[in-house]
């Protein structure tokens, strides 16, 4: 299993908290959005008796609510179709290891988030990139790329719309690309939806199921995590129109028995979250975005296009070793006795040397916050002893 680049800094960063330092989280989408209200309560006005088990598929009330509320978003389920699962994580193994058999093949667009290589490890699946790149945002690779990377032993594609690490948001011309991609080779399409609520621009959010005509071949995968700020919850759902998918999926939600029954409690309540939580929210990411994208290109050598959704951005930066660098901003560096916390580029990589100059910076904190991070960020850059701006203007002042 390989290790997470979102979390395997942790201990560096809590020695840096023991010597005084404030550290800015700004390496794992841990949002400081306050919890729906409305969630919260549903939680203290708990009165059971028993804490039991929950039915394997998931509480009927909630599926039921469920199902409603993707209904209104256009979504052609019903309750019959929903697995709830103990986070979107679970969701993603059950798919990858239900579709897919051992040394069996998955196409995934990279960047990607780093757990998809875990998931995969579990089954024994191969993942198979294909490479976008920072010079268009990080943009679906071609599908023509894509249809050269497809070999007797692919049996599926997995997304993440909007994307986590880099934050694109595809476009209905790519998922219909993608659609007919899928149907011509019959394979599965995941589609991991945790940052569906977060656009940005009045960009339009499309789900592969708006399309229509994957049936078979598409599972959904949603969490509450993001959307009402609930990591905690650990609670997700699996989505599929197709039987044999979902048969199987209750076969896997039995064998771990149930989801937490107090996150179902919780999360159907938050079904009633009012539409003006999630336009402020919106407003305040897209305000978080915009100073972040600002602030990271007007550093010298470092370049970050926008992100259309999600609270990610993956920029890059004028060094040689990402995780050199943010091991060494937590250990060695500190402006005003700040330091950051960042998570590697090279993790979001089947191959670590294309996330070399990357990292990935969640913009879930305050916008003062994120201002007085990226000053941090300038300050360090300015004095890292491996700077290649630096290593340059050396060079070329030698010769």
């Amino acid at each position: 299993m390989p290790a997470s680049p979102i979390r395997k800094l942790a201990p560096f960063a809590d020695k840096a908290k023991k010597e005084g330092k404030k550290v800015y989280h700004l390496n794992i989408g841990q949002p400081d959005i306050e919890t729906p209200e409305i969630m919260l309560q549903a939680i203290k006005n708990i009165n059971f008796k028993i804490w039991s088990y929950t039915p394997s598929e998931g509480l009927l009330s909630y599926r039921t609510k469920l199902a409603e509320y993707y209904q209104k978003l256009q979504y052609p389920i019903k309750k019959e179709n929903l697995i709830v699962t103990t986070g979107g994580s679970e969701a993603i193994a059950m798919a990858i290891s239900i579709c897919l058999e051992p040394h069996e093949e998955i196409l995934i667009p990279e960047p990607f988030y780093a757990n998809y290589n875990g998931f995969s490890c579990m089954s024994g699946v191969k993942i198979k990139p294909i490479t976008s790149y920072i010079e268009t945002g990080y943009a679906l690779p071609p599908i023509e790329e894509m249809e050269k990377s497809i070999g007797e032993h692919t049996r599926a594609i997995l997304i993440c719309n909007p994307n986590n690490p880099t934050g694109y948001l595809y476009t209905r011309e790519e998922m219909e690309k993608l659609k007919a991609l899928v149907l011509k080779y019959d394979l599965f399409l995941f589609s991991d939806e945790a940052y569906r609520d977060f656009c940005y621009d009045g960009k339009e959010f499309i789900s592969p199921i708006h399309l229509g005509g994957l049936e078979n071949n598409l599972v959904v995968v949603d969490t509450v995590s993001k959307r009402y700020s609930a990591c905690g919850a650990r609670l997700g759902v699996l989505m599929s129109q197709n039987q044999e998918i979902l048969d199987a999926a209750l076969r896997y939600a039995q064998a771990r028995l149930c989801s937490p029954e107090i996150a179902q409690i919780a999360a159907e309540a938050a079904l009633d979250t009012p539409k003006e939580y999630f336009t402020k929210v919106n407003q305040e990411y897209q305000g978080r975005r915009d100073l972040l994208v600002k602030s990271l290109n007007e550093i010298e050598g470092v370049v970050c296009p926008e992100p259309g959704g999600a609270f990610y951005a993956m920029p890059s930066l004028p060094i040689q070793d990402a995780d050199h660098f943010c091991r060494w901003i937590l250990e060695e560096f500190h402006y005003k006795n700040q330091t950051v916390m960042m998570a590697p580029g090279t993790g979001f990589y089947s191959n670590p040397e294309l996330g070399k100059t990357k990292v990935r910076i969640a913009y879930v904190l305050n916008k003062d916050d994120i201002a007085s991070a990226m000053e941090c960020l300038k300050q360090a850059l300015d004095v890292y002893p491996f700077n290649t701006l630096k290593s340059k203007e050396a060079t070329n002042s030698n010769a």
